[in-house]
């Protein structure tokens, strides 16, 4: 196409839609429209920061925290209300950060699974981000791809557009050319106009763009809508469960305590902050803020290892997944498609013995070149098209032909685009003023289509025994793990437009076999899934003996296991399936509907299942699995769409990492969890048991603010981020319905919650019955004992082996929070200012002694125990 013609169109197309009225260059306009795009979002409906900051006030706990704060202002107790109310609102402030944090962190993720297009600039084809695409732009459209911007349509090869984003129709809207007045462009003439957000579901086209950013149609529409809320994830809806509980148990407490204190004769106002003290004890202020701090840290340490997860309940899904199905192209293998064996007129050779001397074998060449998309940079080696016809270009490149040349000599004059479920794709050339259709696809499709074979002597018809004899030959090429695409070509009378019935009363060509190698890494990860109760099924659309030599040599395929073509599939019942799933790894020449089916048939069996997928074909499974999974770098935007993790490598190994992560981040939420609520059980056991025999207060609230918030926060925090063990594929998958406060959990909360409260109550005596002692010595001793004994008991909750196999260094964090919580508690018990505040006794080195070793009994019980449990599983194993 000329250069001219184009930049005729896009005048033309630029000027009807009002962009060069006022003589704007294509940059010019593009800075415009993201101008107004800014200014259309700032318009949009958003929540501001001041409704954020009140949103943080809606809890129930904080709440009851405002109560108390309340109560402690009506009993002139200053100091606990000055800092109840500093608590809550630092915790808004810190809410509201986190807030806005997500939302940037949000974007940026978005942005690195952000649509790209190829797009013709000068004459050279490059491939960049949608965020450069400007009006003028010449864009490139084929199957798989995302619409990135309004364009009109200049080249048209069967192009069908899904524009449900628009419309809400699933159907997909075919589309035309042909040539309109610029006065109905202007309008959006449906036919012949593609539009941002929509996806190619067949055929290609070259569009010219005509509006970017928040001036395409979908634009406007998203300038209208509130911004997507994300939806809370079951752990999230779990913990709202349990704060709701919590909070009904402690106001329930609360009355308890309360009517125990007036039972014992004492003040209303005592009365009231005993109450209080009880209710800040039990409130897990930071309990929330932790879980999305270690959510947060697990996703990017997620994408660090280049797993991007776009949907915050695959983090906990992860950790349930029992079955892997993937596919086999570019994620199992390396995804670079190289010429191996070719067969043609009759013989069998390798791809660098190519001979264009031999008619048949030139004719092969030609056929695989003018029948595929792909380009390659022989200097810089980079290429751009799908692997497979990347290696049909490269097998020209070995004996130096040009496939741009080819190209230019024949060019395309029509076109059938390939299909998963035909297995064919054709294009029209005029070679020697004959047109003349070359296809290329599945051997078995090929042949039943085909009525002669090519031979150096000419056209000879497809005998039985030829049929045999190249199926013979693609046996072969497939039992050694490759690839086979045949080809081959039929005459038209004429020039004209191609329809599905032209691809029939062929001339066979040849064969050409290519190799996409397993990648190393893939083999100890199958291996390792395994050993995690994972059990990897391949997908693919390969022939079923090449993906089962594939399957074998991954470890997919063991003695006794079954493949399974799409056709065979089609023939089985659900009852049928059901019987033989288990037995089944690998699935070849599978359709959509079959992925689908495969996915529910596990799914039937009370299986969490992933899918992975990277092509237009491969989005309604990864919807219907529970973790649908898209390839980054090879991946249709459709299918990364459809998907709630891309994996930016394309690697299979990194999804069991991620499964791996997955379990991690689950485990030390459910640790960090086990260390809130059984420090803060000892704070209520010790309430309880003071008001139960009438004696004074052993905490005043800013205490257990104090600890909650500050001293208690930060090693949950260093639990947050331990390591994932290697013993967690050594488990099998967590059962998805089972809740995150089981019995075993809350008997551990309990029975530590105790351990640190009779440490607690026994400083308190200490302090109550000492020569300088009293109510105030008693407080002062409680507190210090209960921080420091909750900061011990950090180290209990790292895992549920001893620290001594966990490795007192493994979690260098875990020694930061301990050493910042014991300088924090040393400020309140030494600095002068902190000590009125904290309503600070003077005590004794030898009473701080005292609290040292209480503080530090509870974690030395809970090791011992450990260490004996330890060795009780070893012994068992």
């Amino acid at each position: 196409m000329e250069s001219s013609f184009f930049n005729r169109t896009v005048d033309e197309t630029l000027s009807a839609l009002g962009g060069t009225k006022a003589g704007l260059t294509s940059k010019e306009a593009a800075e415009r429209l993201q101008k107004h795009g800014k200014n259309a979002l700032a318009e949009g409906k958003k929540k501001s920061g001041l409704q954020v900051f009140l949103d943080q006030f809606k809890d129930l706990l904080v709440v009851i925290l405002i109560i108390a704060a309340l109560i402690s202002m009506v009993s002139d107790n200053v100091e606990s209300t000055v800092v109840i109310f500093a608590v809550l609102i630092l915790n808004a402030v810190l809410g509201t950060v986190q807030h806005f944090k997500a939302e940037k962190s949000l974007e940026s993720l978005k942005a690195m699974s952000s649509p790209s297009a190829k797009v013709l600039r000068d004459g050279v084809r490059s491939v960049v981000p949608s965020a450069q695409v400007v009006p003028g732009d010449i864009v490139e459209l084929e199957a798989g791809d995302m619409v990135v911007a309004d364009g009109r349509i200049l080249e048209n090869f069967s192009l069908k557009v899904n524009e449900s984003s628009l419309t809400g129709e699933s159907e997909g809207v075919e589309k035309t050319s042909d040539v309109i007045a610029a006065e109905k462009v202007a309008l959006g003439d449906q036919k012949n106009m593609v539009f941002s957000g929509s996806l190619v579901t067949y055929g290609r086209a070259t569009v010219v763009v005509t509006g970017t950013g928040m001036d395409t149609e979908l634009g406007k529409v998203a300038a209208l809508m509130n911004r997507t809320q994300q939806r809370k994830t079951p752990l999230q809806e779990s913990l709202d469960d349990f704060s709701k509980k919590l909070a009904t148990a402690i106001l329930g407490i609360c009355v308890v305590v309360f009517a125990l204190s007036l039972f014992h004769h004492m003040a209303l106002l005592d009365s009231l902050m005993f109450a209080v003290a009880l209710a800040v004890a039990a409130i897990p202020e930071a309990l929330s803020s932790i879980i999305t701090i270690v959510q947060a840290m697990g996703t990017q340490k997620m994408a660090r290892q280049n797993a991007i997860i776009k949907d915050l309940k695959a983090v906990e899904t992860l950790g349930s997944v029992s079955v892997i199905c993937s596919d086999k192209t570019g994620t199992l293998t390396q995804n670079r498609m190289t010429p191996q064996k070719i067969y043609a007129d009759g013989s069998l050779l390798e791809g660098d013995d190519l001979d264009l001397v031999n008619d048949v074998q030139r004719l092969l060449l030609k056929a695989a070149l003018l029948a595929s998309d792909a380009t390659t940079n022989v200097e810089d080696g980079t290429s751009i098209g799908d692997p497979t016809e990347v290696a049909l270009v490269m097998l020209g490149d070995r004996i130096g032909v040009d496939e741009e040349l080819y190209r230019r000599h024949h060019p395309r004059l029509g076109e059938l685009a390939f299909d998963s479920d035909r297995k064919l794709m054709s294009t029209l050339h005029e070679i020697e003023g004959v047109p003349t259709l070359y296809t290329k696809g599945a051997i078995d499709v090929l042949l039943d289509r085909s009525r002669y074979v090519l031979t150096r002597e000419g056209q000879v018809p497809m005998t039985p025994e030829w049929r045999e004899r190249i199926s013979r030959i693609n046996m072969e090429l497939s039992m050694e793990g490759l690839r086979v695409l045949a080809f081959s070509y039929r005459e038209l009378p004429e020039v004209r437009a191609l329809t599905l019935e032209d691809e029939r009363d062929f001339t066979f060509i040849g064969l050409i076999s290519m190799i996409d190698p397993p990648r190393p890494e893939a083999v100890q990860a199958v291996a390792d899934a395994k050993r995690g109760g994972i059990r990897t099924i391949m997908i693919t659309g390969d022939h079923k003996v090449t993906a089962t030599a594939i399957a074998r040599q991954i470890g997919i395929f063991r003695e006794g296991d079954e493949a399974v073509s799409g056709v065979e599939l089609s023939d089985m019942s659900d009852h049928d399936l059901d019987e033989r799933l288990e037995r089944i790894s690998v699935y070849a020449r599978v359709s959509p509907e079959h992925k689908i089916r495969i996915v529910e048939a596990w799914q039937r069996k009370g299986k969490i299942v992933s899918m992975t997928g990277d092509g237009v074909n491969d989005a309604p499974a990864l919807k219907a699995a529970n973790i649908g999974v898209a390839m980054g770098i090879t991946g249709t935007e459709v299918s990364k769409d459809a998907a709630s993790m891309i994996l930016a490598d394309d690697n299979f190994a990194t999804i069991v990492k991620a499964v791996v992560n997955g379990r991690g981040v689950y485990t030390n939420i459910k640790n960090a969890i086990n260390f809130l609520l059984s420090g803060n059980m000892a704070g209520i056991l010790s309430v309880l048991f003071t008001s139960i025999l009438g004696l004074s207060m052993p905490f005043a609230p800013v205490h257990l603010l104090f600890i909650n918030l500050l001293t208690d926060s930060l090693p949950a925090i260093a639990i947050g981020v331990e390591p994932a063990r290697k013993g967690l594929l050594d488990q099998p998958p967590r059962d998805p319905n089972e809740p995150i406060l089981t019995r075993g959990l809350m008997l551990k909360i309990l029975a530590y919650g105790a351990l640190i409260a009779c440490a607690t109550m026994g400083a308190y005596f200490i302090g109550l019955n000492a020569d300088n002692g009293g109510a105030g010595l008693a407080m002062t001793l409680a507190f210090s004992t209960l921080t420091l004994a909750r900061l011990f008991h950090g180290f209990n909750c790292r895992g549920i082996e001893s620290i001594f196999r966990l490795g007192l260094t493994t979690n260098r964090a875990s020694l930061g929070a301990f050493a910042a919580g014991v300088v924090l508690l040393l400020a309140v018990l030494f600095l002068p200012g902190l000590n009125a505040l904290f309503q600070v006794s003077p005590f004794t080195m030898a009473q701080f002694g005292w609290v040292i070793l209480l503080a530090f009994l509870p974690t030395v019980a809970i090791q011992i125990y450990k260490v004996i449990h330890d060795a009780v599983r070893r012994k068992n194993r």
